[in-house]
């Protein structure tokens, strides 16, 4: 996305991590980084609480007529597609650049070298952090509602439902409200490596690197 102008920005205070969630259980197979050079936080094993930080001027964006951006950090596992149940996490940051983001992703790496993906997350937008969802097959559109808190912190999980459907909820507490269904995820040929995990981006040319804080990520597969 292309950088513009902010008129308000969110405070400049450092946003406590949410309350911690009901521990399930992950597959233990190694998280990776691509997009940084940064040491993987726990060697592969990630610890309850971490940190993914963006440089500035990373993106993952795809607009025509020739616009991609793949660029930002990305820490992932790959799974297989079929096996995926869900992935959830908490997560805040300083949103202060325009186009400032972090949550969660998927990327659909393809057979013949092209890649698919959905992200999710917050992202700072008209002055202030949205809830964003952005789904690329041949290229993103991009869904958004303001953070019900108004804040800067979410907990989001993205769940492959009976249907064979990619629903994303805002977890609050015990409630869980859809905000958007993806309907081709699962019904796409020729992957060849599926990666499920979480990202940070800075869109924007200005500023230092962008830090979100991420908790008690679980990635449940059948």
């Amino acid at each position: 996305m292309a950088d513009g102008v902010v008129t308000e920005h969110t405070p400049s205070v450092i946003l406590p991590l949410l309350p911690r969630i009901p521990h399930l259980t992950m597959s233990q197979s190694q998280f990776k980084f691509i997009n940084s050079d940064a040491k993987v936080p726990g060697n592969g094993t990630l610890p309850p609480e971490f940190i993914v930080k963006a440089p500035a001027s990373t993106d993952i964006w795809a607009k025509p007529p020739s616009t991609i951006h793949f660029s930002a950090p990305i820490l992932y596992k790959s799974v297989p597609l079929k096996s995926f149940k869900r992935i959830r996490v908490a997560f805040n940051a300083l949103w202060e650049k325009n186009y400032d983001q972090g949550g969660v992703i998927l990327v659909l790496n393809t057979t013949d070298g092209g890649q698919k993906w959905v992200k999710s997350g917050i992202e700072l937008t008209h002055g202030r952090p949205h809830l964003s969802v952005v789904a690329k097959d041949n290229w993103a559109d991009w869904s958004m509602i303001p953070v019900p808190s108004g804040g800067g912190a979410a907990t989001l999980e993205l769940v492959k439902e009976t249907d064979n459907s990619l629903w994303i909820y805002l977890v609050e507490g015990l409630q869980k409200s859809p905000i958007r269904e993806v309907t081709w995820v699962f019904d796409e040929e020729n992957v060849k490596d599926f990666w499920v995990g979480v990202y940070a981006a800075r869109p924007s040319s200005e500023g230092k690197d962008f830090s979100v804080n991420f908790g008690h990520l679980i990635i449940d597969q059948e």
